[in-house]
C-alpha cells in the first residue's frame, strides 16, 4: 500500500507540471504560473511543494503554437509568479503577461550566452538550464532548493560529457534546429534539415544538401521529436538508408510520458542514450 501511495504521489507531481491547465491553487501556497513544461518543471523542484505550480501548455502540445485562452489570462492575472521564456517564444503569452514584476522572462537571465540565430532551447545545456534554475530560486525565495537542482543538473553535464566523449561520428541530423546548445556544450555538429520553427517546411535545395551530406559522412540516425510530424526525417533517412530515432526537445509532456512519470531528467538520460548508439560512442 504504500508503494502504491508513492507511486501515485509521484504521478501526480507529473502531471502537475506536464498536463498543463491552470489551477485555482491551495490556500496559503504561493502561486506560480509558467508557460511551458522547462519552467514549470524547475519551479516545482525548487518550490519543493511550498509552491503551486500551473504549466498553461497541454500535455502533448507544441508550445510555440500555444493559443492563450480566457483560462490562461486569468490564471496569470491571479499567479503571484509568472514564469515565461521570452524573446517571441510564446508570443501571445507574453502579451498576456505583460510586463509587471511578478513576470520573470528567463531568457534574459544573465550568462545564458544566447545564439545570435535566436534559438530559445537553453534548457536542452544543463548548465544554462542551471542558471535559469538559480533566477527561479531567487524569485521564490529558494536558494538551497535552487542549489541542490542546479548540483543535479551538473551531474547530468558530467554524464554527458563522459558519455559523448569518444563517438565515431559528430554529426546529429535533426529534424528541427532545437539542439545548437547541446551540440556546442559537447562537441557535436549539429545538422537541422528545418530551421528554428519545426512547422515550416524545408526549401529543395537545403533538402538536398542534407541528403548529400549525410551520405558523405556516413551519417546513420536521423533524429525526428515526439510533438511534431516525422514525415521530413522519414523522407531524409529513406533517401539515405539512415534509420530515425527520437531525440526529445523536451519542450512539453506527452500523455503518455506523463502517465509513465518521465521528468526533464529521465528524458534527458533517455536522448543520451539515443545519442551514444547513433553516433557510434563507446
Amino acid at each position: 500500500m504504500r508503494l502504491i501511495l508513492i507511486l501515485i504521489s509521484g504521478m501526480l507531481v507529473s502531471c502537475a507540471v506536464g498536463c498543463g491547465g491552470g489551477s485555482a491553487g491551495s490556500p496559503g501556497k504561493e502561486t506560480v504560473v509558467a508557460s511551458f513544461y522547462p519552467l514549470a518543471y524547475a519551479a516545482q523542484e525548487v518550490g519543493d511543494g511550498r509552491v503551486d505550480v500551473s504549466n498553461l501548455t497541454p500535455a502533448g502540445a507544441e508550445p510555440h503554437d500555444l493559443e492563450v485562452s480566457p483560462q490562461d489570462v486569468a490564471a496569470i492575472r491571479e499567479a503571484d509568479l509568472v514564469l515565461l521564456l521570452g524573446r517571441g517564444f510564446q508570443p501571445q503569452l507574453e502579451d498576456a503577461a505583460g510586463s509587471g514584476n511578478n513576470v520573470l522572462r528567463l531568457l534574459d537571465t544573465p550568462g545564458l550566452g544566447l545564439h545570435p540565430d535566436g534559438d530559445p532551447h537553453v534548457w536542452l545545456d544543463p548548465l544554462r538550464y542551471a542558471k535559469i534554475v538559480g533566477r527561479i530560486g531567487q524569485a521564490l525565495h529558494e536558494p538551497a532548493a535552487a542549489a541542490r537542482l542546479q548540483g543535479r543538473l551538473r551531474a547530468l553535464d558530467g554524464e554527458y560529457r563522459t558519455g559523448l566523449a569518444h563517438c565515431e561520428r559528430r554529426e546529429i541530423v535533426t529534424s528541427h534546429e532545437a539542439f545548437g546548445y547541446l551540440a556546442e556544450r559537447y562537441g557535436l555538429e549539429q545538422v537541422a534539415i528545418t530551421g528554428l520553427s519545426p512547422e515550416v517546411e524545408p526549401e529543395p535545395a537545403k533538402l538536398q544538401h542534407v541528403v548529400e551530406l549525410v551520405r558523405e559522412r556516413g551519417v546513420t540516425t536521423i533524429y525526428f521529436e515526439t510533438l511534431v510530424s516525422p514525415r521530413i526525417a522519414e523522407t531524409v533517412a529513406r533517401e539515405t538508408g539512415a534509420k530515425t530515432a527520437v531525440l526529445n526537445p523536451i519542450e512539453g509532456l506527452t500523455k503518455d510520458e506523463v502517465s509513465q512519470g518521465e521528468s526533464y531528467f529521465s528524458l534527458m538520460r533517455t536522448n543520451l542514450r539515443t545519442l551514444r548508439e547513433g553516433l557510434g560512442c563507446s
